[in-house]
């Protein structure tokens, strides 16, 4: 169960392939519009209502270009989705009868251990970004920077509760609706945490290595890899075959509040650093033209970006660990959430020069970024050091052996 962007999707594709590679079967339960995902996994689907494209681009939505801190941009999200958590409960519920065990994301957690709860089945979570409080480093979505170890431990709890304000009133539905005993979000979370339960995170140690200080039961076990079965296009093909590798541009399911500014800039910056550029449109509505320049809709990563001189994006989870399977350099532009965060690991990595902020992106900025990507092999050499270490990990092993586990003793589940 997971909700939000593609990004908070794609990469359950990739894990559920695996799965079913595994003997499970394996349902998706996110919003219908990502249903074409799984049109080729074999995986089921069940499909929530809300469509977070148009939630993004609503006032709501544009309103978290208004704040220029994580902390601000979270609180502003984290409002959007508790006006749209009840929506999802009576789907939730549906989806989750007659399963062996439920996974949940980091976005569906309060609801979907509620309603495994009531169900009497095992509930595990699959989280895309740290967020278990630890000294070591602050939340990956409030802040790239360290605020000290008790600062650091703070703010995660903090993030916690305010996670758990969004599903208030969901669980106290839930609960009273499957003949549960009164308890708020935050008090069954405690529980949960008491009790250990397992959380898998679908990043590499690598690129984020396990704190110290968490509990067991909290293990990164490798990127979940998106399943994509689809082949570049003629015209993309043709694109790559005319010229030297282009420069990639694409910020997914982030959205900007001028998009011809933010095209403006880019083809300026790419220009004048003498590189070709494959655009994006993506949730930004980016566009570029001239020979140079190719502008694309969604593209498989896994395929192109081996293929370019380095990629240029928003810094999610999903986007900034392709160019890490690639092995080509980044440069990140972080617009919101956990986009900061994984900007500084790019950096702290050595495949990215620097992080160019969306509200600091600017022709002279990208240039020189881009410039530095593209002319150094260090760069290089780094991402493709990384991505060698990345081909070998064994991401969904952990998951099939923890779902072994949950669904009774040594045997796999059958049913998802």
């Amino acid at each position: 169960m997971t909700s939000g962007s593609q990004g908070d999707v794609a990469p359950f594709t990739g894990l559920g392939a695996g799965l079913l590679a595994a003997g499970h079967k394996v349902t998706l339960v996110t919003h219908g519009r990502f249903e074409p995902l799984v049109a080729d996994t074999g995986m089921r689907f069940h499909a929530l209502p809300i469509d977070p494209q148009e939630q993004m681009h609503s006032e709501q939505g544009r309103a978290l270009h208004r704040s220029n801190t994580g902390a601000g941009k979270l609180v502003r999200v984290l409002a959007l989705a508790r006006s749209l958590a009840c929506e999802m409960a009576d789907g939730l519920v549906e989806a989750a009868q007659g399963q062996d065990v439920i996974v949940a994301s980091a976005s569906l957690a309060p609801a979907a251990c509620t309603i495994a709860l009531g169900l009497g089945v095992p509930c595990a979570g699959a989280y895309l970004q740290p967020l278990h409080p630890t000294r070591e480093f602050a939340p990956a979505m409030v802040s790239e920077h360290s605020l000290g170890q008790v600062g650091n431990r703070l703010a995660a709890h903090a993030v916690d509760i305010a996670l758990d304000r969004v599903y208030t009133d969901v669980t106290r539905d839930l609960r009273k609706r499957l003949g549960l005993p009164a308890a708020g979000p935050t008090t069954a979370r405690r529980a949960r945490e008491r009790r250990g339960w397992s959380v898998v995170y679908g990043y590499s140690p690598i690129v984020v290595p396990r704190p110290a200080d968490w509990r067991p039961g909290l293990d990164p076990v490798g990127y979940w890899w998106p399943y994509d079965s689809r082949e570049l296009t003629a015209p993309v093909e043709d694109f790559l075959r005319a010229g030297p590798p282009p420069v990639f541009v694409g910020l997914g399911s982030a959205t900007v509040p001028d998009p011809e500014r933010v095209s403006e800039q880019v083809v300026r910056a790419l220009r004048a650093a003498g590189l070709r550029g494959i655009v994006q449109r993506g949730w930004a509505d980016l566009g570029a033209v001239g020979d140079d320049m190719l502008t694309v809709d969604d593209i498989p990563h896994h395929l192109l970006f081996p293929r370019v001189a380095a990629v240029v994006h928003h810094a999610g989870a999903g986007t900034a660990a392709a160019g890490l399977r690639a092995g080509v350099p980044s440069v990140p532009v972080p617009i919101q959430l956990d986009g900061a965060f994984w900007s500084d690991r790019l950096v702290r990595l050595g495949v990215a020069p620097r992080a160019v902020p969306l509200r600091r992106l600017a022709a002279d900025t990208l240039r020189a970024a881009l410039v530095e990507a593209t002319g150094h092999p260090r760069y290089r050499d780094r991402a493709g050091a990384i991505a060698a270490r990345l081909a070998v990990e064994d991401s969904v092993g952990p998951v099939d052996a923890l779902l072994g586990r949950l669904a009774g003793g040594g045997g796999r589940s059958r049913r998802g």
